[in-house]
């Protein structure tokens, strides 16, 4: 079906005996290089659409990962080495060999695992407020507390009253943005989902292998961060050989509330890889 954006549609496939909702833009995804999504936890790919649409006519694919936004839940849950996997057969569906990648937040340190076990397969990556896992340098323990519970994707009148002091950045006072963001927000089918995403995560670090990150690096954190402050992109910067970093004035998701800049700043560095 068709979503509301310009240029973005929205389907379903089934990989691994797994239904997921994925969402295209751009021309064939068979043709050239695109640009492969890795999502934020629990988030559904509308909060991407936004972006996509900015970066057409650039093709993206996002799917909603195992058990978030319309996709099913697995029987048994995996681990980012199995979601890498996972998405690595998505790109087999798509007849595509090779794509660039960008991961935000949780879908960040998928993005990592994909780099780092599929280098072949990821030309560029794109980190965005993410951190290298468990030795991370951990954001406001009452923020991340909210982040173990997906009580936000399911009430949205707690969203609301709490978005500011999740992400940060300019939704502190900015209500009709807030309003924009949780308006696209999309409840799973149920919470089982959510936690299996946080069991992917448990334990999980790339600290001592991201000096083994082959693929030229954009990394992309925000000032206002409540949730993975600003030192953890530093760190990725140093541990990552070919590593650039950009600083965006905003929280969590400047994705969002910075389209405009971030799409420009991650169109120069795709465009970089054209060249290639």
């Amino acid at each position: 079906m068709d979503s509301l954006y310009e240029g973005v549609t929205v389907s379903e496939v089934s990989i691994d005996g797994i239904r997921l909702r994925v969402a295209q833009s751009g021309s064939e995804i068979n043709t050239g290089r695109l640009l492969l999504i890795f999502n934020g936890i629990g988030a559904n790919l509308e909060l991407f659409f936004p972006l996509m649409e900015r970066l057409l006519p650039r093709k993206c694919l996002i799917f909603d990962a195992p058990g978030a936004g319309g996709s099913s839940i697995p029987t048994i849950p995996q681990r980012f080495k199995g979601l890498a996997q996972l998405s690595a057969h998505l790109l087999d569906h798509f007849s595509v060999d090779q794509a660039d990648v960008i991961g935000v937040s949780w879908g960040g340190a998928l993005a990592q695992e994909f780099a780092y076990r599929h280098p072949q397969r990821c030309k560029r990556l794109i980190l965005a407020a993410t951190s290298p896992g468990a030795v991370m340098v951990p954001g406001k323990l009452s923020v991340l507390l909210k982040l173990t519970n997906p009580k936000r994707y399911f009430k949205r009148h707690y969203l609301r009253s709490h978005v500011h002091q999740i992400y940060g950045g300019i939704f502190r006072d900015r209500p009709a943005l807030i309003d924009e963001f949780t308006d696209k927000v999309m409840a799973p089918d149920s919470k089982l989902g959510y936690y299996w995403q946080l069991y992917a995560a448990l334990g999980w670090t790339s600290i001592h292998w991201l000096h083994q990150i082959i693929q030229p690096t954009l990394i992309l954190a925000g000032n206002d961060d409540p949730i993975v402050p600003l030192i953890n992109a530093r760190i990725m910067r140093l541990r990552i050989p070919d590593s650039r970093m950009v600083e965006f004035d905003c929280g969590h998701l400047f994705l969002f509330t910075r389209v405009d800049e971030a799409a420009s700043v991650i169109l120069e560095f795709l465009n970089e890889g054209e060249e290639e």
